[in-house]
């Protein structure tokens, strides 16, 4: 049955707009994303069946553009619709840490900073620059692969602080494995940065280790 012919309470589009995006199920509101389905199966159905296939909705959106072509009723347009509401939203979280905003919430960077590095494949190592009264000046990826001494200098960080003109930054980096819990080497790393950055008057305020689905602060652990 085409959901045209669904009761309007229970229609996706129609639910939304009644009830909010929250009342929807992850397949509902894909099936809003994707908004037609294929022969023989409707959006919702269509939707199900991604989810379904590649474990889940965060799996299905962080596919690469050949991998989702692949998919029956995906395509290239499907996958550029895709990356400008993900890079929307991670925006959108940006300008709520604008500059001329304090960081008052530990909260706010943590959501920021998640939504940029969780999806990485491999390790990035990025930095939050802050003014003298922790207004954000700008985020900036530093380094990629992996984490020890060899791939993030001390006096590359120092660099782009003093660039910046940052009195405080917030260190943070992902664990593509998905366990956020800092590593012998990042506690290392942490206290290096922190002493190279004193030197020139720049605080460290936090490292956050970005997991899957949760960050680990160092300055809530007393690490810093």
């Amino acid at each position: 049955m085409p959901i045209t012919d669904w009761p309007a309470g229970e229609r996706p589009r129609e639910k939304l707009l009644a009830r909010g995006p929250a009342a929807l199920s992850d397949s509902e509101l894909l099936a809003i994303f994707l908004r037609t389905g294929v022969a023989g199966k409707s959006a919702v159905d269509l939707a199900r069946e991604l989810l379904a296939s590649h474990g889940g909705l965060r799996p299905l959106l962080e596919l690469d553009q050949r991998a989702f072509c692949t998919r029956r009723g995906l395509g290239p347009a499907k996958y550029a619709q895709l990356q400008a509401a993900l890079e929307i939203a991670r925006r959108h979280l940006g300008e709520q840490l604008a500059r001329g905003d304090a960081l008052t919430s530990p909260d706010a960077s943590r959501r920021y900073l998640s939504a940029r590095l969780r999806h990485y494949p491999h390790e990035v190592f990025a930095c939050l620059f802050l003014d003298n009264r922790h207004r954000v000046i700008h985020y900036e990826e530093l380094f990629r692969g992996t984490l020890d001494s060899a791939s993030v200098h001390p006096r590359e960080v120092v660099k782009a602080a003093l660039a910046h003109n940052a009195a405080a930054l917030i260190l943070a980096h992902n664990h593509p494995s998905g366990i956020a819990e800092p590593s012998q080497a990042d506690q290392s790393l942490t206290t290096r940065l922190r002493d190279a950055l004193a030197l020139v008057g720049v605080r460290v305020l936090d490292h956050l280790v970005i997991g899957d689905g949760e960050a680990v602060s160092f300055a809530e652990r007393g690490l810093l």
